[in-house]
This record gives C-alpha cells, structure tokens and sequence, in this order.
C-alpha cells in the first residue's frame, strides 16, 4: 500500500469538500454569470477609470464582432501582449466569444522570444501595447501568422498619466495596425452569435518560461479555469462585496487566474495599476482598499521596503497569498510584523493552473523541524499531490523526491509537442521538476527545483535552505544560491545577496554566519553582494543568469 493512499490531508480542507462539482461549463459562462449577477457593478478599476460588468460585456461584444468581421474563425488564437491594463481582459473575453483561444504572452519579451512565441501558437491576431510593439513586435509580425494587430496604450481608460509610470509615453500609430479602441467603436452595439464551449475545449495558451529547453505551450482548458478559479473562491473565502488587487502580472499564470478569472467567477472588482512599482501600488492600496491578493514575495517585501510604506496601506486586506516564488520563514514573519498581516503560501505551476496546494487560510504555514523549510500547504480539492523516486514509485512520508500532480487543474498538455507531453503528462499527472517532501499530515514541503541542485564532494546541496540561512541575517534583503565549478569539490556554493537599505556587511561575515549554521559541505565558500538580483517578470530570482554571470 500506498504511503498516499490514506490520504490524510483530507481533514485540512478548511471547511471545503474534498471533492466538488464544477459550477459552469466553461469559463465564458461563469463570466456570463457574473455579468447577470450585477451588471452594474464595477469589473474593473485602472486608476481613476472604471468599467462596470454591463460595459465590459459590450467591450467585448463588439471586439469579438469585429474579429470575427477580420476573418477570426472557431479555435483561432488571438495573442496578447500587453501589462496590467483593462485591454487584457476586454481582449480574453472577446477571443472567447469569438470562439477563440487567447495566448498569454509576457510583455518583456524580446523580438526573437515574441517571434518564437507568434509562430509556435499560430496565433492569427495580435494585441499590443504601441510602445511594445515599436520595441518588440513590428519587425517579427511579418513573418508570423498574424494578419491583425490591434494597437492601444497604456494611457486608455484612465486619466491620471502618473508620470511615475507614463513619463515619456506618448500615444503612435504604427503603419499596419489597427488602433484597438477604434475598431471597438467601430463594431459598438454589434452582437456576435452565440458560441458555446466544452470543458475540455482550450481556453488559452501559457508558455513555461524555457528553462530547459523552448517554452512550451501549455493548453490550459475551460475545466481548468473553472476549477482553479472556484478552488480560490471556496479555499480563500472570497465575497463578491470585496475587491481584488491585480498584484501579480496578468499575463502569468497567478495573474491570469488569481485575478482575471476569481474576478468573473465571484464575482469581485479587480483593480490594475499598469505594472508594479511600489509607490504607485501603495498609492493604490490606500485608494482602492483592496480586501485580496496574491503575488510574489518578492513583489510584497519590495513594497514593505518602500519609503512611502506604512501599515495602512495594508489594513483593508482580509486574504494575502503568495505564490511564483519561496517564502522563508524569516520573510514570513517580517511580513506580518510590518503589516499585521498573515500571508498565506500557495504553490503550483503554470501546468497546473495556478494552485496544486495552498496552507489552509487564518493560520502560519508550518515549518518543518528538521530543514526549517516553510509549507506550501496541503493538496486542494480533487487534487492528488505525490512524492515520487526517480524510478516513479512513492516515496516513504518524510522522504524528499519529485512532486508529481494529477487533479482537474493540470493541463491537457503542451500546444504541438506531444513528446514533450508524454514525458512530462505521464497518463496525464505532471512531474513539476520540483524536489520536495510531504508530513505525515498533508503538508508539502518544497526544497529546490531538481535541476538545481548542487553535488559537493558527492554531498547534495540545495540551494534554497542555503538562501533561507542568508535570509536570516538581519542585514539581508535576498539571496540566491548557485553552484559553480570547482577543481576539489566538483561543484561549491556560491551565493548572490543583496543587502536592505542602511544596511552594511561583508562577504566574510555572511559566510561566517552560515559556516556556524550549516554542515561544513553546504555554507557557502564565496559570496558576491548586488545591488539588485536579477528576476522574471513574476518575482521569480533568475537563478540561471547568476549561473551565467560565470562565464563573463
């Protein structure tokens, strides 16, 4: 038998079902449904500018009549590259009412990563922001099959400009594009004609972020966007009479469902402020009294760390959750002394549609005695999360191994690469790549990405407890940890670290701070002080560039 099979984390549901049905039959409806619950209500806040659920509704209508108008057909992809603007959303609902799939595309993205993307979806339209467009997408779009670009700005539905974030921004029109607001107007009060979805049907495209190998496509469905967004309703206990905050990039994953979809399911205001910086969101917490988030640490502590910072920005909030990348217990417990706040851990990928566990709400993750690693929580609902061996088989409790994931939230497989699927979807449960333990009550633990991990004099070294020690020191703002070569060892630890404002300490004295903590094989033996660690658009720390940065 199965260390598994008993499945004890079953009692830790927070009140829920282990096991649920499904409240719409695509994600088109359950916006529907939100739109006939109160059409007045407001779907969207972007700085002084609101969009009422009615209005969004007839955004979309006639966005989707004028695709439809251009020659977009029933499972054509309609790309998006845009930040946190009310565009993001108008455009997902409209490529689903024209029976279409959305592909989510980073907006950080360089011409070769954009024409990589453009090509490998086939995506037929193209939205984008016109300063994004003149950088990234005007030379690539040629070569695709894009045969509509819809342009807008930044600088649409609001009208504030903050020059903390619009300096310098004007509105331009690029030759061969179409400005998306006009055709909008264009096609106002048109109806486009009913489509209707299975569960199984693609709702949209979200590339992994490459690090091993191409991205790839992840083709995440109707049933896993429904099932995702009323897995954070009933675990968070989320209200239609509060208001989200999009802290999280709507292009990723936890943006796209933390936010957008939670938003049309509850349904919840959903507040944007363009792109993160810390000022403006305190600016924005204060005004718009948010009572939900989700986003990275990285993203919270940043705004913790502000000059503007002060607790009452924080004091509407109800639920905080963080996922996109570790949380130390130190970082934890920094957080709820500087906002009285709790924040929550919720882990998953974008493979799995957002959360595969999350720590059960009103309560500090657990920490485990031994690694002092912190929990991400207990599986959610119709969700079985397993420790695996490299020969497959489970793992005793306790034992660390390669978490692998099987629920209604992980994804059908990857757009076009059915090898890449079958070893990565094995009889549809997907090997995550992470390295991880569970408790004998449910608890999952992660220790490191398996492709991280460090081989020391044949001892394995995992980056992340090396970077929770760092953390502990009262002069650390983050750290990463890599391995580099070495002629004795193999491979040694070396650590980035960058240190909190006011802050002064020395490359010595950190490693004598781990030295005393550690076993003599994991401390690191050389540490390199940054002024800011490289990161993905989602907080994540690019572990990958420091490894890079060797061969400079």
């Amino acid at each position: 038998m199965s260390a598994y099979d008993d499945r004890p984390w079953l009692a830790l549901y927070n009140g829920q079902p282990a096991d649920y049905t499904l409240e719409h039959d695509n994600a088109l409806d359950m916006f529907r449904a939100g739109v006939a619950h109160d059409p007045s209500a407001v779907a969207l806040q972007y700085f002084d500018g609101t969009i009422t659920r009615r209005e969004l509704d007839e955004l979309s209508d006639a966005l989707a009549s004028a695709l439809l108008a251009n020659g977009f057909a029933r499972g054509d992809r309609l790309a998006v590259c845009l930040q946190n603007v009310p565009q993001f959303v108008i455009a997902m609902v409209a490529s689903w009412k024209a029976g279409g799939v959305m592909v989510s595309i980073n907006p950080m993205s360089r011409k070769r990563e954009l024409s990589y993307l453009l090509k490998d979806s086939g995506a037929k339209v193209l939205v984008s922001l016109e300063s994004l467009y003149d950088e990234s997408a005007q030379e690539v779009v040629r070569d695709s099959d894009v045969r509509l670009v819809l342009t807008t700005s930044e600088l649409e539905f609001q009208t504030r400009t903050d020059e903390r974030l619009f300096s310098g921004i004007t509105r331009q029109r690029h030759e061969g594009t179409t400005d998306f607001s006009e055709v909008i107007a264009q096609h106002h009060g048109q109806v486009p004609p009913p489509v209707q979805f299975g569960l199984d049907d693609v709702a949209f495209l979200t590339y992994t972020s490459g690090t091993t190998g191409v991205p790839k496509g992840a083709m995440n469905t109707h049933r896993n966007v429904v099932f995702t967004a009323q897995v954070y309703r009933d675990w968070m206990g989320l209200r239609a009479d509060g208001s989200i905050f999009g802290m999280a990039p709507l292009f990723h994953i936890t943006g796209l469902i933390g936010h957008v979809a939670v938003s049309l399911l509850t349904p919840m205001p959903l507040v944007l402020a363009f792109r993160f910086e810390p000022q403006v969101v305190l600016d924005a917490l204060r005004e718009c009294r948010p009572t939900f988030t989700i986003g990275a640490i990285t993203a919270l502590n940043a705004l913790i760390g502000a000059s503007e910072f002060s607790k009452d920005a924080f004091s509407s909030f109800e639920v905080i959750y963080s996922g996109g990348a570790a949380i130390s217990p130190t970082a934890e417990k920094a957080f709820l002394a500087a906002t009285g706040k709790q924040v929550h851990n919720a882990y998953g990928l974008t493979e799995t549609t957002s959360p595969m566990t999350a720590t059960p709400f009103g309560a500090p993750s657990p920490v485990d005695p031994t690694s002092g690693a912190l929990s991400v929580g207990v599986p959610v609902p119709n969700t079985i999360v397993r420790i695996v061996g490299d020969d497959g088989a489970d793992v005793p409790l306790g034992e660390v191994g390669e978490i692998v994931a099987q629920g209604p939230q992980v994804v059908a497989g990857y757009w076009g690469k059915p090898d890449e699927t079958a070893a990565n979807l094995p009889g549809g449960a997907l090997k995550s790549g992470d390295v991880g333990f569970m408790n004998p009550e449910g608890g999952v633990f992660i220790v490191d990405r398996k492709k991280d991990m460090i081989n020391a004099s044949g001892y394995k070294v995992w980056p992340r407890e090396v970077e929770d020690v760092l953390a502990e020191h009262p002069a650390v703002r983050e750290a990463a940890v890599v391995g580099v070569p070495d002629e004795k060892r193999g491979e040694t630890v070396k650590a980035y670290v960058s240190i909190k404002p006011g802050s002064t300490v020395t490359p010595e004295e950190l490693i004598a701070h781990c030295k005393e903590r550690m076993a003599a094989y994991k401390y690191p033996r050389i540490v390199v002080l940054l002024d800011e660690l490289p990161k993905t658009a989602t907080g994540k720390i690019l572990r990958r560039e420091l490894r890079g940065e060797q061969g400079r």
